[in-house]
This record gives C-alpha cells, structure tokens and sequence, in this order.
C-alpha cells in the first residue's frame, strides 16, 4: 500500500521538528507499507466486490493487521485503553507508543465517517487532557471507500 497523501490538521508547538516525530512518521510510512493484498504477496490489490456478501471483499481486518504487526515490532502498544474522557470511556486507540510521558496514537479506518469522527475526538480529547502528544488518523483513499 502506499501513502498518497498527507494532511495536517493542527501543529502546535515543537513536536513536529522533533527527532521522535520524525521516527514516528516513518514507523507510520514502513507500516503502509507493510501493507500488501491478498497477504504476502508483495503489492496491493483490490477485489473489486463490495464486501456486502461472505466470501466477498477485501476484508478491513486483514489489511490493518499487517499494518498493526508492523509498528508493534517497533515496539508500539496496540489497543491501548487511556483514561481520555471524563464521562464515557471510549474504546481503546488501535495503536500508541510513549513519547516521554505522553502518548502518540494512530487510528485505523476503512471509509466510514462516523468512525473516522470518533477516532478524532478520541485523540482530540487525550489532547486535550494531557495524556497524548499527538495523532495520525490513516483513511483510506476516496476512490477505495466502496471496498
């Protein structure tokens, strides 16, 4: 898979000149990468089938796990639970690794905007309460939301 395009939403601070942003980013990139359908076989193909029906699709599972195996053997932590919200706990970041004593969390989506939205108010919110430095929310291209 590889990475078309790169948006950033907000740089505040020193972060992003940072040595540990810039191991970051490419642990990130290698985990894109990583990522080759049908697994193991070095380039990434679409089935052009909408997933609706079993035995149809790509499937979301099998794509993000070579991407999640990838950066934990960069040592991240995956499914991290971090006491972020004050009300409702919301589910745990797909993937995080320390930066001192903070956290840098990667979300994970397939297309559908809702669960893009709470990846970003999930990581918006640990922001805002101290607990992570920072975030990477990967989506897929416009032209794949369909699979």
């Amino acid at each position: 898979m590889k990475l078309v395009r790169m948006e950033i939403l907000i740089d505040k601070g020193q972060f992003s000149s940072s040595e540990e942003w810039k191991v970051i980013l490419n642990q990130i990139q290698e985990g894109i990468k990583a990522v080759d359908w049908p697994p193991g076989c070095g380039s990434f193909t679409i089935c052009k089938q909408s997933g609706k029906k079993r035995g149809e699709g790509s499937g979301v599972k099998p794509i993000k796990q070579t991407f999640m195996t990838t950066l934990k053997g960069y040592g991240w932590k995956l499914e991290t639970r971090a006491d972020i919200a004050t009300l409702k706990v919301p589910g745990p970041i797909d993937a995080t690794c320390k930066v001192g004593d903070k956290l840098f969390a990667v979300e994970w989506e397939t297309g559908n905007i809702s669960s893009s939205h709470r990846a970003l108010n999930k990581m918006l919110l640990g922001i805002l309460k101290g607990l992570l430095i920072g975030g990477i929310l990967v989506l897929p291209t416009r032209e794949f939301y369909q699979y």
